[in-house]
């Protein structure tokens, strides 16, 4: 399985719990909490990706990314928007340095 098709099912299976009861899944409770309830799961994942990083065990450091990486899906399904959304501005990056990308940021 390639990567895009990892993300393309998880967009699949996020899309399909926004709509979903809030007892019937941890995502669909988070998706009924609104924005303000990812955004703290994504702070906390935030903070143990930080302490991970500090640990020597790159396979905890991977899952603790994982964790992360899933709850900013979630926030991006909030919005309407999937991981193609990101490939997307990942795509234009590409090729162009860190510097002159975030000179060209409007906002």
């Amino acid at each position: 399985m390639t990567t895009t098709d990892t993300l393309e099912q998880l967009d699949a299976i996020l899309a399909s719990r926004r709509e979903a009861d809030s007892g019937s899944s941890y995502t669909a409770n988070l998706f009924a909490g609104g924005a303000s309830d990812i955004v703290a799961k994504i702070e906390e994942e935030t903070g143990e990706v930080a302490e991970a990083a500090q640990l020597d065990d790159d396979g905890h450091l991977a899952r603790e990314v994982a964790d992360l990486w899933f709850h900013c899906m979630v926030l991006l399904q909030s919005r309407g928007l999937d991981s193609q959304a990101v490939l997307a501005v990942l795509a234009e990056r590409l090729g162009m340095s860190g510097l002159d990308e975030k000179a060209a940021r409007t906002n």
